[in-house]
């Protein structure tokens, strides 16, 4: 064991600073609770950091921010305090820690990381250019935070995402870009035992486009085209004059997001009579390896000199506010957070053992980001500035 990873006095005030996020309920789509919770991030970054954050408050929903230095920033440290629990799951499942495991409602996704992040930054003698932004809409898709978070990582050499770690502790150099519709079907109403002939069946048509839809995907390309929520008809005795499809798709390529934008916006109707609407699009952009791998040969390289276990790599399904800085073309190493298990999940869990190891790395890598500027992202100026 190193002498980092046996710092018992870190790991307790670690913990402590854990178990007072959880035990603030967050739910994303309770505004009050999001509020409150801003309230309880800020004054244990401020505990451990001596600086109080600006919150700001877009539709809403309570974001907060710090910034060192009077520039602007260089590193951006990225998370977010609301989660998918809704009030009144720690009656169920309770903060606690028992065997080397912390458990509790947004422990691993991803309040423990908004810990590892303030004291990381913390233990900086030099935070000049640091600047760290926690959102309060994630798990919705960052609607209100999403041009904060682009605004704020524009310019920068890095992002660094404190997201839970994947499997074993790696880091996540890969996720998937979003993309999301919604197909509507226009038919015809009839009697469905009078004069059936005369409709036209939305339900028949919206049949015909979840096979034409899901026959987009591309296993072999890691592309996913998935009908989720179907919905038609408004009675039992009427042909269905209105049917309406939702689609989820998963790409771990731009080309492959682009290949299946063009395809359903290209579906036409297969039954005569019928009329087809569709919304919605990109999401997100992919969190290709392009974006990630320099950040992570600086990664593993720092954990070697800190006695840390070697980092594995990994590629995920499921997107992040990663996506969005990588999208803008900023390097963006997402996976930092705490390792565990669970997200959204019951047996949502973090392994008490690497907090102490993964804080010593981020404070590692915002130090050498500070030191040996990874790569000149867009400049503000191109992109709208501030």
């Amino acid at each position: 064991m190193t002498a980092v990873a046996s710092d018992a006095s870190l790991l307790a005030s670690i913990l402590g600073d854990i178990a007072a996020l959880v035990g603030c309920e967050s739910p994303s789509s309770d505004l009050d609770a999001v509020a409150r919770s801003a309230d309880v991030v800020a004054q244990v970054g401020m505990q451990r950091l001596a600086v109080r954050p600006e919150r700001i408050v877009i539709d809403g929903r309570s974001h907060l921010r710090w910034r060192w230095g009077d520039d602007l920033p260089r590193v951006l440290v990225l998370g977010h305090h609301d989660t998918v629990w809704p009030i009144g799951t720690l009656e169920t499942h309770p903060c606690r820690v028992r065997d080397g495991v912390l458990r509790g409602p947004g422990c691993v996704d991803m309040k423990a990381g908004l810990v590892i992040a303030f004291h990381a930054i913390a233990g900086l003698p030099d935070r000049t250019g640091i600047s760290l932004l926690i959102t309060g809409d994630e798990e919705l898709g960052s609607p209100s935070s999403r041009a904060l978070i682009e605004r704020e990582a524009t310019g920068c050499d890095a992002v660094l995402v404190l997201e839970s770690a994947a499997d074993g502790g790696a880091l996540k150099t890969e996720r998937k870009g979003v993309s999301i519709y919604q197909v509507a079907v226009t038919g015809r109403a009839a009697h469905a035992g009078l004069a059936p002939e005369t409709g036209v069946n939305a339900a028949i048509e919206l049949a015909h486009q979840v096979l034409a839809v899901a026959a987009l995907a591309d296993p072999a390309r890691g592309t996913t085209v998935t009908p989720t929520v179907l919905s038609a008809g408004s009675a039992r005795n009427t042909v269905p004059a209105r049917a309406e499809l939702a689609v989820d798709v998963r790409v771990r390529e731009s080309a492959e997001q682009t290949r299946v934008d063009d395809a359903i916006r290209a579906l036409r109707p297969a039954v005569p009579g019928a009329a087809i609407d569709v919304t919605g699009g990109a999401n997100r952009a992919p969190l290709e390896s392009v974006a990630s791998c320099a950040l992570y040969d600086r990664a593993v390289a720092l954990a070697d000199e800190l006695g840390l276990p070697r980092l594995a790599r990994a590629s995920v399904g499921g997107a992040s506010d990663g996506n969005l800085t990588a999208g803008i073309g900023v390097p963006t190493l997402d996976g930092l957070g705490a390792t565990g298990g669970g997200a959204h999940a019951d047996d949502e869990h973090v392994d008490v053992t690497d907090l102490v190891g993964r804080t010593a790395l981020v404070g590692a890598l915002i130090a050498d980001i500070l030191r040996r500027p990874v790569f000149a992202g867009p400049s503000r100026s191109s992109a709208g500035g501030r």
